[in-house]
């Protein structure tokens, strides 16, 4: 069954945006496209190369000939969240931190194709590579990277966006969950029990923690290297959140080498701004509610051929069996670290 939440003439524009129509939005800004028009990876939003015609003195590069192109998916975000991004972006470049921020043409970051209020955005096209396994070098520089990050996200909220709680990330998506019938009916009252006392067990580690703007997925994938620098990207799940949400997903695991690699990754972040070690406690839980928003952030997409396409696995009673025990496992851990001998 679906139960998608969002609306119907933008959404299905959406669906089936063209190259004409995503030409159309570039030129209306100014720029004057040639007619190629490249999708790029992303399943959330609609991204595209596009080529520009520039005057030869504006060329210092073959990526000078592109822009990308960001379509925001109808209903995800409000002009006022998407903004609170860009204003982050414009603050970490003021503060010298290598990010790619949104073009700013006549004042505005941000525009709505006239006929189907389809928000877009624009940047410049920076090549280069996502980091595999990193080195303990790589590791310093993140750590040193993410701390220049968090210290301009704590300069000011974003008042518009989400903050990262076990009500937002998990009540909010296990109540859209039940509302719908993909959760297999011979797991349904157990998968539903073991989100609930996620939920429950995890509230308390989050009171008293500080909040603030913070990337919310920060991972490799996220990180460009260009030669010797780096370059950070995809801010659009940007939360109010505490600043451990930036540090599991860098090294995820919990066996002995991921301690080694976060332990050196947190050591370079103190060198630049002290690293709330209290916040450790939280991973566990992070880890859980995060899943129990992947599976709800599916849902409320099946609509979208390319989710079907993507996650077909989505429907099949052994994604949930394995939602269900990854869940159960976090449960385990989210009761042990608290206790205080623990973390």
């Amino acid at each position: 069954m679906s139960k998608y939440v969002w609306g119907s003439e933008e959404t299905q524009y959406f669906f089936k945006l063209n190259p004409e129509a995503i030409l159309d939005a570039i030129d209306a800004v100014g720029f004057k496209t040639t007619g190629r028009c490249l999708p790029l990876n992303s399943i959330e939003n609609r991204v595209y190369e596009i080529e520009v015609d520039r005057p030869e003195s504006e060329i210092k590069s073959p990526s000078d000939n592109f822009i990308v192109a960001k379509f925001y998916r109808p209903g995800r975000w409000t002009k006022e969240q998407i903004r609170d991004e860009h204003d982050f972006l414009n603050d970490l470049v003021e503060a010298e931190v290598p990010v790619i921020p949104p073009l700013n043409i006549d004042g505005e970051t941000l525009f709505e194709m006239p006929d189907h209020k389809i928000l877009y955005c624009l940047y410049e096209k920076r090549g280069g590579r996502n980091p595999e396994e990193m080195n303990e070098e790589q590791l310093e520089i993140m750590g040193r990277s993410l701390a220049r990050i968090h210290s301009v996200g704590a300069l000011k909220a974003a008042e518009h966006r989400i903050k990262l709680t076990p009500e937002s990330y998990g009540e909010a998506n296990l109540n859209y969950l039940k509302s719908t019938d993909y959760i297999p009916a011979d797991i349904r009252e157990s998968f539903i029990t073991i989100c609930d006392q996620i939920i429950r067990e995890s509230k308390p580690l989050f009171e008293n923690m500080n909040f603030q703007r913070v990337h919310g997925d920060f991972h490799k994938g996220n990180i460009i290297l260009r030669g010797d620098d780096s370059y950070f990207v995809d801010f659009d799940d940007m939360v109010m959140g505490p600043v451990v949400q930036d540090v599991w997903p860098i090294c995820p695991g919990d066996d002995q080498q991921s301690i080694i690699d976060r332990n050196i990754f947190l050591e370079a972040y103190d060198s630049i701004r002290s690293f709330p070690y209290e916040q450790l406690k939280l991973i566990p839980s992070l880890r859980a509610l995060r899943l129990i928003h992947f599976s709800a952030w599916i849902a409320k997409r099946w609509d979208d051929p390319s989710f079907k396409y993507t996650f077909g696995y989505f429907e099949s009673p052994n994604y949930w069996y394995g939602q269900m025990n990854d869940l159960r496992a976090l449960l385990s851990k989210i009761i042990e670290v608290k206790n205080p001998y623990v973390y």
